[in-house]
């Protein structure tokens, strides 16, 4: 069977729940990682081949994804910022907005590093705090992308936090110098827990915020299999883990320190409230390149 004709059938079956790009895009992905093609292979090479175990694989593969199970779970991993990622269903599959909170958080913790390298040896490492960490991509890329960095990831998820702290990062660890992070199990909305020492240089959250009335809005790929523990948020309390992120930033952030979190883009006023009745200064709601309100950043104000 030629690998064309092979795209073909799995554009075809997949046009049901997608568009006919994002259906290519995804029978590309699922040619790569599971027969090992590249997304170009069938136009410089029309004649191409595939064996019948080949195209059996791809089938039942295809199944999966004809029923809206998401590529990312299908191949087992997920790109970010750069990093390839180890997903499956305990896990949210990462986005491309969250990169852009992520990259500022970067240049915020090499800004503070940059600062510290005056006092050589006796420097303190950055400390950074990511809250709902889920497959650990925030806490990892920050660890990878600003070697000497200290980083913390947090979730009330086991099988999250296996994931997390299971991602394949070993050479470049080696490589870079960096330090993996610490993954560590809590409950966010437990208030008097005590699952770490404060003095965090940087926090960076991203807590569910999805509304329950927004559930018709899903796609099925995300609404009947990603985490709904990661995704939603009751109508009647939609900002609970974002009063959690805020009390935490209160509790755990060194004077000075800046936070970061992703928001409902619906409430992205609502939230600000939050942080500003929780003290915090220098608030801003930043938009992600859709232009939806995605983020809010905050400071912790000078300590008196």
């Amino acid at each position: 069977m030629l690998l064309s004709e092979m795209l073909k059938e799995g554009i075809a079956s997949l046009e049901r729940l997608y568009s006919t790009a994002e259906s290519r895009s995804i029978m590309l992905m699922l040619c790569e990682a599971k027969i090992g093609t590249r997304s170009y292979t069938h136009i410089v090479e029309p004649e191409f081949e595939i064996s019948d175990a080949q195209a059996s694989l791809l089938r039942e593969n295809l199944e999966r994804l004809s029923k809206g199970e998401p590529i990312q779970y299908v191949i087992g991993k997920a790109e970010f910022c750069g990093f390839e990622f180890s997903v499956g269903p305990d896990v949210l599959i990462p986005r491309p907005e969250t990169e852009l909170m992520c990259r500022e958080a970067i240049s915020v913790c090499s800004r503070i590093q940059r600062m510290r390298g005056a006092y050589g040896k006796k420097a303190s490492p950055v400390r950074v705090l990511d809250l709902f960490t889920g497959s650990g991509c925030i806490a990892w890329t920050v660890a990878l992308s600003v070697p000497g960095v200290s980083v913390t990831g947090v979730d009330i998820s086991e099988g999250a936090l296996k994931i997390a702290s299971g991602q394949k990062f070993q050479s470049l660890l080696k490589e870079t110098g960096a330090a993996a992070p610490e993954f560590v199990k809590a409950d966010l909305l437990e208030l008097d827990s005590d699952f770490t020492s404060p003095g965090y240089d940087v926090i960076i959250s991203n807590p569910p915020y999805i509304m329950e009335s927004e559930k018709p809005l899903l796609r099925v790929n995300v609404l009947e299999y990603e985490p709904a523990l990661a995704i939603f948020v009751p109508d009647g309390d939609p900002l609970m883990f974002h009063r959690a992120v805020a009390h935490w930033s209160d509790r755990l952030l060194s004077p000075e320190g800046k936070g970061l979190t992703e928001i409902n883009e619906t409430l992205g006023k609502e939230t600000l409230s939050v942080f500003k009745e929780a003290g915090f200064t220098n608030l801003d709601i930043v938009k992600d390149f859709y232009d939806k309100n995605r983020f809010i950043f905050y400071s912790k104000p000078k300590a008196q």
